[in-house]
């Protein structure tokens, strides 16, 4: 397998220019589910199991599932941000050195799990109530200057759960530890 299809195994995200009501409902039932879904996925594995990188250099199956708890509170952040300020910078965040911080190196995948599923309830039920203008809202990522609208927002963090999760899972294909 290439170095790329194990950094991106789902593709790279790629969100349409034009996002129907469709895509979001869509968008919104996978990060609904994602909690319940990786949950099933990871609860059996052992530490060794997942303290394995899911590729060279990568991280490991530990560190990726701390790192949805920490990137997904970021993202519901944003989304707040955005609902109540006009235009707002957000604060970037470097998730490489977060990834090597004790609660995401070493902690056991239980706090971020149990985390993950209310955090997913709240945002959930927050995207559910968006208006057609509020998903026009967006806000500017200081790195890039780029506007990020709510709308294409929820469709990254759609691909996010799923391109984190297919790490994970792949991992435990090739290791044969997919029951």
């Amino acid at each position: 397998m290439t170095l790329e299809k194990l950094k991106y195994p789902i593709g790279q995200s790629n969100i349409p220019e034009i996002i129907t009501n469709e895509h979001i409902k869509n968008w919104i039932e996978i990060i609904d589910k994602h909690p319940d879904q990786l949950i099933e996925l990871v609860s059996n594995l052992t530490d060794e199991q997942l303290d394995k990188p899911y590729r060279p250099d990568g991280w490991t199956s530990r560190q990726v599932v701390h790192h949805l708890g920490d990137s997904h509170t970021n993202s519901y952040i944003r989304f707040k941000w955005t609902l109540t300020e006009t235009s707002p910078i957000i604060k970037a965040y470097d998730e490489v050195k977060w990834a090597e911080l004790p609660d995401t190196k070493h902690a056991p995948i239980a706090h971020s799990l149990t985390y993950l599923k209310s955090l997913h309830q709240k945002w959930v039920y927050l995207l559910k109530t968006l208006t057609s203008s509020d998903l026009k809202k967006y806000f500017i990522h200081p790195a890039t200057g780029n506007k990020v609208t709510l709308e294409k927002n929820i469709g990254i963090y759609a691909w996010h759960c799923q391109h984190h999760f297919e790490h994970i899972n792949q991992l435990l294909i090739r290791e044969g530890w997919k029951q």
